[in-house]
């Protein structure tokens, strides 16, 4: 069996971004009782602590920051560097896609499996704080979110189809993906793309089954996921 690695930006950022950590901690618990996600060990390093050769046929990797070394070689190595490059991956959008970019307070969910996409209900910011916070001018770890936010067909279908073409293009191996986006009278901007459940996800805690940290737990292990579903609402 491999052992399991969390990767943080440092120690120090690992307690920022506790409940994040706690619910991924939680979400292996969980693979550990019901679905045979079996590791030999869990540990939080900091990025800056990793070797640049890790043996990953032994390790379940799970990087829970951009901030990664450079040199380090694993499976997602690529998707997360295009992701650290907010403006590269916008302009990549305008001129494939023709997508508009600008700054977004809602999440899609993807769960890109090796057998195709899952889409999880979307996530917004909690009424009360938007117009008042811009997930891009405070941390994402001080703002609350709910999930499901309620997407028309107008707006449902080419966010899909967006995501798709994303996830595609940049051969995405398997994970759950976090598309940020805004909307805006008829149009859907743009934001970026996170390649592991950050903050936002906690929404799907109680909400959705499995919540969006099993899902990632699930995809890195290679075990199969079928169908999400959401079992209350949050809001």
């Amino acid at each position: 069996m491999p052992r399991a690695l969390i990767v943080v930006e440092s120690i120090e950022q690992a307690v920022k971004q506790s409940p994040v950590l706690q619910a991924l901690l939680a979400a292996l618990e969980i693979g550990h009782t019901k679905d045979k996600l079996q590791v030999t060990s869990v540990e939080v390093v900091a990025a800056n602590s990793l070797e640049f050769d890790l043996p990953l046929q032994e390790i379940i990797l799970c990087p829970l920051t951009l901030s990664l070394p450079g040199k380090l070689i694993f499976p997602h190595q690529r998707v997360f560097q295009i992701c650290q490059d907010v403006t590269g991956l916008r302009q990549h959008l305008a001129q494939t896609m023709q997508v508009e970019s600008g700054d977004g307070r809602f999440w899609l969910p993807v769960i890109f499996t090796a057998k195709g996409p899952l889409y999880g209900e979307a996530i917004a910011l909690k009424e009360e704080l938007i117009g008042t916070n811009s997930p891009n001018d405070v941390s994402l770890f001080e703002l609350s979110y709910y999930q499901p936010f309620h997407l028309s067909d107008t707006f449902r279908q080419p966010l899909y189809h967006m995501a798709y073409r994303l996830l595609t293009s940049l051969s995405a191996p398997p994970a759950t993906y976090l598309v940020q986006f805004g909307l805006q009278a008829d149009k859907i901007f743009f934001d970026r793309l996170w390649p592991f459940p950050t903050a936002p996800a906690l929404a799907s805690i109680n909400v959705q089954q499995p919540d969006l940290f099993t899902c990632h737990w699930y995809c890195l292990a290679a075990k199969p996921l079928l169908d999400l579903a959401i079992v209350s609402f949050a809001n």
